[in-house]
């Protein structure tokens, strides 16, 4: 069992920075590849980033792409979100999630993949 708790959401004003971290417990994180899902008020879950055990490989829904950097430190059991030149548009509920059986050196973008997920952190950013 795996359970995530992010942190470092909060209210800004569009083109400032944000940093999410989700800290996991189990000592099998680092097999893990994990991701970051928002979901807006009134639309569904959609991908955000993901990144391999190893941190070696990632992937971006194009919406964030060249703005948000996924990262991970596993002795820490800790993932990172950071968002650079946040819009209006990165408003949501940002999750953190996952996946215990992707393949070696393979990042999934669809929430079904996902075993586990965290509460959730608010991130709203104003124009």
């Amino acid at each position: 069992q795996v359970q995530l708790v992010e942190s470092g959401g909060g209210l800004v004003q569009a083109g400032v920075s944000l940093r999410l971290s989700c800290s996991a417990s189990g000592r099998i994180f680092i097999r893990y590849s994990m991701g970051w899902f928002r979901q807006a008020p009134g639309k569904e879950r959609e991908f955000v980033a993901a990144v391999t055990w190893s941190g070696g490989n990632t992937y971006y829904a194009d919406s964030v792409k060249g703005r948000f950097t996924i990262s991970r430190d596993n002795a820490k059991n800790t993932v990172y979100l950071q968002m650079n030149s946040l819009k209006p548009e990165d408003t949501a509920v940002y999750y953190c999630a996952a996946d215990a059986d992707a393949p070696f050196g393979v990042v999934r973008r669809t929430s079904t993949s996902y075993d586990y997920w965290g509460q959730g952190t608010q991130v709203t950013v104003s124009s």
